[in-house]
């Protein structure tokens, strides 16, 4: 027992270490964009901002980490055959899986949502393999379900699969409302890092990333961006931004954070009853 609890700590204190790096990376990105930051950076008010935002994101990355081990079960997904509700597919991001939407299902269910969805994205597979996982649950969700069009939420990299589908590869006709938390629309600066083959798409200007904002935003598909100007992975922050979306800029909100801050699930609930009461 001795030995487990210790392991919790190795991992919560590695989670700490983590976030701390990357929001000092963020800081660093951002003061060297707008030096006029720096005479108000031990200001009480952003020094206690801050504190909440590195702690907040550290607990819920923790957690994060934590319920992942569940993903790795088997899928017990089975829609109910035409009930006729438009089902809600959810995609996460880089290096989780589906058991990172573990708060976003209970407040959805909360809502009155039941016909929700999730994929398991692995690392090492190409971007289009992964859409094509992503074109076949749709088919799959609409023919059960008896629904011509479903909606998707992408977290992270998750956001760039749904984008992918829908602008590149024909999936407009059969989505309803897409809504992206924290998507890497232009790529990030910390891509470097990451230790996947997908990396190399989220480098900023990479081939990818130039196709699919060349490529034309259906009308026909709501899209609803919520990015935080404090995101601590998307950097600089405004690599976020998407031209034609809906947009909602929630401050002092870390990237793993929104997938479970209030202020960020109040505009995903909202679009979702605007489309599908």
């Amino acid at each position: 027992m001795n030995l487990l609890y210790t392991l919790f700590e190795i991992l919560f204190g590695l989670t700490f270490l983590a976030v701390l790096l990357s929001c000092a990376i963020a800081w660093y990105e951002s003061a060297n964009l707008r030096p006029e930051l720096m005479q108000e950076r031990f200001a009480p008010r952003n020094l206690l901002r801050s504190l909440g935002l590195i702690v907040g994101e550290t607990i819920l990355l923790y957690l994060t980490l934590l319920s992942h081990p569940f993903g790795w079960l088997p899928l017990t997904e089975k829609p109910v055959r035409k009930t006729n509700k438009t089902p809600v597919l959810l995609l996460h991001g880089l290096f989780l899986n589906r058991a990172c939407w573990w708060w976003l299902r209970l407040r959805l269910r909360m809502a009155g949502y039941r016909d929700i969805f999730s994929l398991n994205l692995s690392v090492w597979h190409d971007i289009e393999i992964l859409t094509e996982m992503i074109a076949k649950k749709v088919d799959s969700l609409r023919l059960e379900t008896g629904v011509d069009k479903v909606i998707l939420i992408g977290h992270s990299m998750g956001g760039l699969l749904a984008r992918n589908y829908i602008q590149r590869r024909g999936g407009a006709e059969k989505v309803k409302l897409c809504v992206l938390l924290g998507a890497p629309n232009h790529g990030s600066k910390l891509a470097p890092f990451a230790l996947s083959p997908l990396a190399r798409h989220l480098v900023p200007g990479s081939d990818f990333l130039r196709g699919l904002n060349e490529a034309a935003m259906p009308p026909e598909v709501r899209m609803v961006n919520i990015l935080s100007p404090q995101d601590n992975m998307v950097l600089p922050w405004r690599l976020a931004e998407l031209e034609g979306s809906e947009r909602h800029e929630l401050p002092w909100i870390g990237h793993n954070s929104l997938l479970y801050h209030p202020r960020a699930l109040r505009p995903l609930l909202k679009a979702l009853r605007e489309v599908a009461p």
